[in-house]
């Protein structure tokens, strides 16, 4: 597993793989019920596997901790 957060505009990916190849999340599925101000979209793969889960307004919906160690950009 992996996060890597983008401060610039508050989004954060977690990928439950090692890799995820360009087109391999056939389908987003939007969770309702975390947080205000944040939008969360579940990855899945052709096969129905969850692979990776993005989180918009991150920084109001993950704890303080998974940002400060996830992978910074922006």
């Amino acid at each position: 597993m992996h996060i890597e957060y983008d401060r610039e505009n508050d989004t954060a990916y977690v990928s439950l793989v090692a890799h995820i190849a360009d087109g391999a999340a056939v389908r987003q599925i939007p969770v309702e019920g975390v947080g205000a101000d944040a939008e969360v979209f579940l990855d899945v793969d052709a096969s129905g596997r969850l692979i990776g889960i993005e989180v918009i307004g991150a920084g109001g919906a993950l704890p303080v901790e998974v940002l400060e160690q996830s992978s910074s950009t922006g």
